[in-house]
Formats: C-alpha cells, structure tokens, sequence
C-alpha cells in the first residue's frame, strides 16, 4: 500500500515563491492543506471567519515550519463587504483554494438577499473566483474549487435559485455545490491562463460532518474513523487540484466509490448540457446581484 509520503514526492512538488490562499483554513481538511502547503514551501494566507482561531493555526504552522510566510485574512463569506476587503489583500497569490463550507447551519437571508447555505458555498465563493481572475491571469494562476458528491442529490429550479423554500440540508447544500461546480466549469471553459481543478473528498470527518445532534455524533464519531478516510488523506484530493487542471466535467476525488483511497480524475455525467446553460446564466445573475450589494455599501 502507498504512503502519503511516497504520494506527495510522486503527485506534488515545490510551491516555493508561490502564495496560496485556502478559505475554511482553520477545518480538519483546511488544515491538512495548509500543512502540505507549508511543507511544500508556499507562502500561505488563511481565510477564516475566527481570527482568534486562525491566529492559533498560524502559530502551530510556525511551530512545524518556522520560516514559513503565513499572514491571516479575516473572511466571512456570509458579509459580501468582507469578501470584498479580503479581496484587497489577495493581490499576490498564485493559487486559491475554496474550501470553506456549510452544510446544517440556522439558516437566513444575507446581505445579497440569498439564502446563506448558498451564498456561503456558492454566491460569495464565486464572486470572489471572478474578481480574482485577473491577477490570477497575470500570475498564471490556479482555482481549486471542493466539490461534493451532494450535487446529485437534485436539479436546480430557476424559481427557487437558492433553495430558500426547501428544508432538507443536504438538497439545499448539494444545490450549492452544483451551482458551484458547473457555473465554474462553464466560466473557464475557453479559460488559457487560469488552472481549474474541481476536487472533492469524499466523506472524511471535519466540521461538516458533526452537524448531528450531541448524542448521534457521539456515537457515530469513533466508527467514522474506521469507515472512512481521515482528514490527511481525504485531504490529497484537493491539493492534487493544485497541481493538476480538470477539463470540462471532471474532477479528482477518492478512486473507490467516490469515498476511499487516493485521488483520480473521473468523468462527471450528472449535469446535461441545457441546465449547465441554465446554471451558467443564473450564475452570471448571481455575481451581478453580489457585485450590485458590494457597491451599495462602499
């Protein structure tokens, strides 16, 4: 059986003189992604909502890799203006992760008027990808985007773009996570000087995943350590996306059903070509409404 450290001299190599932002930096896979990067050489800048928290994940990176470039940025993606400010201080990075996520969350309407589940892994996320594109252009750049196998879990509806009427998390979350995935297929697909990959893990135990009552997470932590892969390995699927570009509908995830073992790439077939059109319009309303709210408040 391969080791992670034989995969990451087969799979990776130096990140030094590059910078790498990660949003969620501070969550079980946000951290592995940090520490490989830190061990890769890349200058680091962890997006997180707690900066209490960051600044705490800052000083244990430090402890490992002492000579590290680390700096903090304070990110909220439910705050649009936050976005925006942390844009500001994105203007020398070379890769951009989008990690951050939020499954079963209270749910309300932001800023920009959508629903926060979607604002927070769709609305805020892209926004940000297409504000970034030009100095990613300029630097030669990479987006790595995380995906989830939840996608399929529904269509989108063009009367309800959000999923602010449905209640069941997981169709609302997968609902973000498509709109995610495809409109950001559809954008670069005629792209030249940006890398894309669209990752996704698997099911790994994070933050996402405790959203169970206090008792049923309790009891269903200890075994999910056994069934599925662990953070550091579910982890590789991302940073491969930082390496290595997917093409139109494909992505790099766990090669055994989708939820073990190293990454592969695999062909997608769950979106057809009218509602990737579809999502690709609505999708362009979205960054409109998003940069609209943006210059409302400046």
């Amino acid at each position: 059986m391969m080791r992670i450290s034989s995969w990451l001299s087969r799979y990776t190599e130096s990140l030094e003189g590059k910078r790498v932002a990660i949003t969620g930096s501070t969550g079980g896979i946000g951290r592995e992604l940090t520490a490989y990067a830190a061990s890769l050489g890349a200058s680091l800048v962890l997006l997180d909502r707690n900066a209490a928290r960051s600044e705490g994940h800052r000083q244990q990176l430090l402890s490992h890799f002492p000579d590290a470039d680390i700096r903090c940025v304070p990110l909220d993606l439910e705050d649009l203006s936050a976005a925006e400010r942390a844009l500001g201080m994105l203007t020398d990075i070379d890769v951009f992760i989008h990690n951050a996520g939020a499954y079963r969350i209270e749910r309300h309407l932001c800023d920009s008027g959508y629903d926060n589940v979607f604002q927070i892994n769709f609305a805020a996320p892209y926004y940000m990808i297409r504000r970034l594109l030009p100095t990613l252009r300029e630097r030669g750049g990479t987006v790595v985007v995380v995906g989830s196998i939840a996608h399929t879990y529904s269509k989108i509806d063009p009367s309800d773009v959000d999923f602010r009427l449905r209640t069941a998390s997981s169709k609302v979350y997968g609902n973000a996570k498509r709109y995610l995935m495809f409109a950001l297929y559809e954008l670069f697909r005629d792209e030249t000087d940006v890398m894309l990959a669209v990752t996704h893990p698997g099911i790994t135990l994070t933050n996402i995943t405790s959203h169970f009552p206090k008792p049923i997470f309790a009891l269903i932590k200890h075994p999910m350590k056994w069934v599925f892969m662990p953070p550091k390995k579910a982890a590789l699927s991302v940073l491969r996306g930082v390496f290595e570009a997917t093409v139109y509908h494909e992505w790099i995830g766990p090669r055994w059903f989708r939820v073990w073992g190293y990454p592969k790439k695999s062909r997608l077939h769950t979106c057809k070509d009218d509602e990737c059109q579809t999502i690709a319009r609505l999708a362009d309303e979205v960054y409109e409404t998003c940069k609209k709210t943006v210059d409302l408040k400046k």
